[in-house]
This record gives structure tokens, C-alpha cells and sequence, in this order.
């Protein structure tokens, strides 16, 4: 459903998958510099919403998913994939649990697949998956003055409310019906409207990449960087856990995580899923883009491992020079120095 959100002034809608949303409200640049030196609102009511409920829901989930969940302190913020029997990444999920119930926001379009899978996964547990796409909306809230602002709105947030405190933003569980009025609340307590674009210009920067965007049908965790964050490495068994075992014990995933720096004199960004090029043969694909407002013309991409760490490409003809994210040798026992163009 098209954001109401679209009808503020200077509002225009983002690229697909997230057209029913804003990519910028008129100062994409100045939207961009709120989220890293004040704060600043951005809509992302495209998000799919998905609540379980019930009181195995954590050791369920744990046994599902990549993260440790079992005791999950509620209001604690995390994320987790669901993956397949050989690790390639199906979902990606950004959670919180409130105490009686665990909230996830997952890619647009891809709720209805992730509950359907889980409810596939029930058999005799108490649990109960609902996908709430319809019904929630997601608002996420940075930058440095963020706490202040949500503390200038709390007592004016729907008291259904469900808030997710990341390490450097928080995400805002709304009923759909309060979008307007929260984000209206929102902006008289100091924070700017922001669209997409400045919120994925910051994202590419920190070197989070975006399930489906950033990743193919056969991305694994340790290619994209999500170790760690997603994935944790000391936990029992679950689907796609012999994948994660064998590159964190022996290293080297097939392809690595880079942060790629656009040749500043185009006119364009790459198109998504453009080849990256290395001396005129594919090595990569590039996913997100954005134009960031200190760093210039940036983007992520997906590279072969054994690509020297030092090469230059051509993305789309742009050329790109690159900034390691993932290490061609990620993994515990990798002890090796990263492997440069011979000069």
C-alpha cells in the first residue's frame, strides 16, 4: 500500500522495491547530514511485518535461525537469517521481543514467504506467526539526537508501540492507521524528514548490505558480513550452521563484501546487478548505490575472493575503486595477508 506519506511536500517515490515510499522529501543531501549530525525520521512502511507469539517462540526461533535467541532480553535489539540446508541466505530478519511476543521486519514483499515457512516449521509447539504488513509500519528514527526526540514523543506514541533500539537508529513498530501523526510528532520534536535515499546512502557507508539487493540466490553469511551481527557462531545446531562451521574453521568464502567508490564525474549510478569488471572479464556484480554527501558516489558489490584487495573496476562503465569490507581470507583460523595486484 503507497505510503501516506507521499503526499508531503517535495516527496518523491523510490525505485523499486520501494515505490510506495519516499526516496527524498525535496534535500536529499541535507535529509542525509540530519541522520548523521542531528536526527532525522525515515518512512519505511514498505517493510514487511511479521509477529511471533507464544512461549516457545525464542527456542523455536533459535532453532531455526542463525542467531542465539533462546534468552533474548526483551527490548534488545538484533538480527538473524534463516538460511537453507547449505547455507544460502532466504531471508534476512531485523528483531526485537517485547516480552510476550517477538517482532521482525523483513524485506518488502517477502513477509507472506518467511510466515508461510514458519508456520510450515510449527508441528506441536506453542506458537503463533502473523504477518502484520498490513496492519503495522515501520518508522525508523537516527542520528546522534534521536534519544532526545523519542523521549519529546513517547507519551504521545500509540501505547502499541513497539520500539527496536539498534546501535545507531531505532525502528518504530507503528499501527499503519498512527503513521502520519507519529512522523507529524516526530518533526515538531526536531527531527528532519528523510527519504530512502539518505537513509541507504548511510546504510552503504557503514557497510550493511541489503538482503536481495546486495545479495544473489547463492550469498552466504560469511560473504556478506554477517557474522556476528547475524549469525552467532557459538549456538546448536540449525539449517545452514554446517555452511557457517566449515568457512569460519577453514576460511575463504567462494566471493567477499566491498564497498565500491564511484568515479565522482558520471552523471549516473550503475544500474543494479551490473557486472563488475576487472580488466574487461566479470569478477562481481554491484547491488546498492547511492550518492552520499561527504563520501560522493558509492555502492556495494559482491566480488570474487580471489580478486586482489588493491584492484580498480569498471561497474557499469563507471570506474570504482574498492574498500574492503569482507577479508578474502575471513574465517577463525585465517592467518594471511591480503593478496594485492603484482606490481
Amino acid at each position: 500500500m503507497t505510503s501516506p506519506l507521499l503526499t508531503r511536500p517535495g516527496a518523491v517515490a523510490a525505485e523499486a522495491p520501494d515505490t510506495e515510499i519516499a526516496a527524498h522529501y525535496g534535500e536529499m543531501f541535507q535529509e542525509q547530514r540530519a541522520l548523521d549530525r542531528g536526527a532525522g525520521w525515515v518512512d519505511r512502511s514498505n517493510r514487511g511485518v511479521v509477529r511471533v507469539s507464544g512461549p516457545d517462540r525464542l527456542g523455536w526461533l533459535h532453532d531455526l535461525t542463525s542467531q542465539h535467541l533462546r534468552e533474548l532480553a526483551p527490548g534488545t535489539a538484533t538480527e538473524t537469517l534463516v538460511m537453507d540446508a547449505n547455507g544460502r541466505i532466504k531471508h534476512h530478519l531485523s528483531v526485537v521481543d517485547d516480552g510476550t511476543a517477538l517482532w521482525a521486519h523483513v524485506e518488502p514483499g517477502t513477509a507472506e514467504e518467511l510466515v508461510a515457512f514458519l508456520q510450515s516449521m510449527r508441528f506441536m509447539l506453542r506458537v503463533e506467526v502473523d504477518d502484520l504488513s498490513a496492519e503495522r509500519a515501520v518508522v525508523t528514527v537516527a542520528g546522534p539526537d534521536r534519544a532526545a526526540v523519542l523521549d519529546a514523543v513517547r507519551d504521545s506514541l500509540p501505547p502499541e508501540t513497539v520500539l527496536r533500539p539498534a546501535a545507531d537508529e531505532t525502528d518504530l513498530f507503528l499501527p499503519a492507521a498512527a503513521l502520519v501523526e507519529v512522523t507529524e510528532a516526530l518533526t515538531a520534536a526536531g527531527a528532519r524528514p528523510a527519504g530512502l535515499w539518505a537513509y541507504e546512502a548511510r546504510r552503504i557507508a557503514a557497510h550493511r548490505p541489503r538482503f536481495g539487493i546486495d545479495t544473489d540466490h547463492r550469498a552466504i553469511a560469511h560473504e556478506m558480513g554477517w557474522i556476528g551481527s547475524a549469525v552467532h557462531l557459538d549456538k546448536g545446531c540449525y539449517p545452514g550452521q554446517e555452511t557457517v562451521a566449515r568457512v569460519h574453521n577453514l576460511g575463504r568464502p567462494p566471493r567477499r563484501l566491498v564497498m565500491l567508490h564511484l568515479d565522482g564525474t558520471a552523471e549516473r549510478l550503475p544500474a543494479r546487478g551490473a557486472d563488475i569488471e576487472l580488466d574487461g572479464r566479470s569478477v562481481g556484480f554491484v547491488g546498492s548505490s547511492a550518492r552520499h554527501f561527504e563520501l560522493g558516489p558509492i555502492a556495494l558489490g559482491l566480488v570474487k575472493r580471489t580478486v586482489p584487495v588493491d584492484a580498480e573496476f569498471v561497474v557499469d562503465g563507471i570506474a570504482a575503486a574498492q574498500e574492503v569490507v569482507v577479508s578474502p581470507d575471513t574465517g577463525a583460523n585465517a592467518q594471511i595477508a591480503l593478496r594485492r595486484r603484482p606490481h
